[in-house]
């Protein structure tokens, strides 16, 4: 008989609907693992950053409404050799925007804003001439030394992103007409128009030689004529091709670049009657040797069409070249020269201003002289002005730049 010995062998892997998980749980836990294992060998492996943005390259153009004048503290500073008479200041509305886009960064891309703005710039200073600057603050002897055109001063180029520009008022030229309007005015009545006939129909103009606010000469970048000044119908004409010259110049320079132009705050009330024709605060001035001499009431009237035509003509131009404009006149009814001193977004001829700017200023054969605590600021805009058009312009470039 034969005796067979087994050795007990080990228990079979069950058959059946238990076995069958029990095999596909292991399965899913090997490849879990694996996955875990080339998880965890690619996060050892390091991933090279995205580069950081580049930066949103700004230039900022224009006259005085852009580069401040009045309000904030002197950029470069009183005393820097590299001051050049043009007067930009920490409180214009570049600077504003700048602040507010450095604190908010559009798409996370810092921004190197170049203002080479500079007061009683025309729209030829922008791209074609050299101009000489006429600040009053602490002016070397024999007067500033011309600089270049503002586009060539800001270096445009492809890789410049944004552009703005605030100009026109200087080849109207509205300062010496102000001043003509001052003097034109004196004695007059309310219902009187000299200033505004004199534009109308080239009639003979007050005697003097009315120059640009800060003290020295203007070019009025308009015809000289014996009988009288340009006709204002001709003066937009003038301005509007000018404009256009000027905005095709800067998209040749920096192809690239986005274009904002921006327009000039409501400077003169529609309703003349608000005005007081005693205060030098509003329309008024004390300006030797003719004494005290205020705008007429038709006059200032005038004034705020002139005002709202040259904006209409820098808005139809902008939109013509493919531009944005920028409407700083809009929600300015009660915050003119006029308004009261709260509620003012422009100062009158005399006003409140950074201390350093001056209350006497030469006016050609004239000299303007502020009352004790006021400063000659000549319908500017002030600090609330510049705020305002700082929001605007934020806004415009960061639509712009979507």
């Amino acid at each position: 008989m034969f005796h067979i010995t087994t050795t007990p062998s080990a228990p079979r892997e069950q058959e059946g609907p238990v076995g069958g998980c029990g095999r596909v749980l292991a399965r899913s836990r090997r490849a879990a693992l694996g996955a875990l294992a080339a998880l965890t060998l690619a996060a050892a492996v390091p991933v090279p950053a995205s580069p950081a943005p580049g930066p949103v390259r700004w230039a900022a153009l224009g006259d005085s409404t852009t580069a401040g004048l009045i309000v904030g503290e002197p950029t470069p500073a009183l005393g820097s050799p590299d001051r050049d008479g043009c007067d930009r200041t920490t409180g214009a509305y570049p600077a504003l925007v700048r602040a507010g886009l450095t604190t908010r960064p559009p798409h996370g891309r810092p921004v190197e804003l170049t203002d080479v703005s500079c007061g009683g710039a025309t729209v030829q200073d922008i791209t074609t001439t050299r101009q000489i600057p006429t600040g009053p603050v602490r002016a070397p002897a024999g007067g500033w030394p011309s600089v270049a055109a503002q586009t060539v001063r800001a270096g445009l180029d492809a890789d410049t992103d944004v552009v703005t520009i605030g100009v026109g008022g200087n080849s109207v030229p509205f300062s010496p007409m102000l001043v003509t309007c001052l003097v034109g005015g004196a004695g007059l009545p309310d219902d009187a128009a000299p200033c505004r006939d004199a534009h109308r129909h080239r009639a003979p103009v007050p005697a003097g030689e009315p120059t640009e606010p800060s003290g020295g000469p203007v070019t009025t970048g308009g015809p000289v004529t014996t009988g009288g000044p340009e006709p204002i119908a001709d003066t937009y004409e003038r301005i509007a091709q000018e404009y256009a010259a000027m905005l095709a110049d800067v998209h040749r320079q920096a192809p690239g670049a986005e274009v904002i132009t921006v327009g000039y705050p409501l400077i003169f009330p529609a309703d003349p009657g608000s005005c007081d024709r005693r205060d030098p605060s509003e329309l008024a001035a004390r300006i030797d040797p003719l004494g005290t001499v205020s705008v007429t009431h038709e006059d200032i009237a005038w004034l705020h069409e002139v005002n709202v035509g040259l904006n209409a003509v820098i808005r139809t131009v902008t939109e013509l070249s493919g531009d944005t404009f920028v409407d700083s006149a809009a929600g300015g009814e009660g915050h003119d020269a006029c308004s009261p001193r709260a509620e003012k977004w422009v100062e009158g001829i005399c006003g409140d201003a950074a201390p350093y700017w001056p209350r006497r200023l030469a006016l050609g054969t004239y000299t303007l002289t502020c009352p004790v605590g006021a400063r000659a600021t000549l319908v500017h805009p002030n600090a609330a002005g510049h705020a305002r058009t700082a929001r605007l312009v934020e806004a415009a470039i960061r639509a712009a730049l979507d």
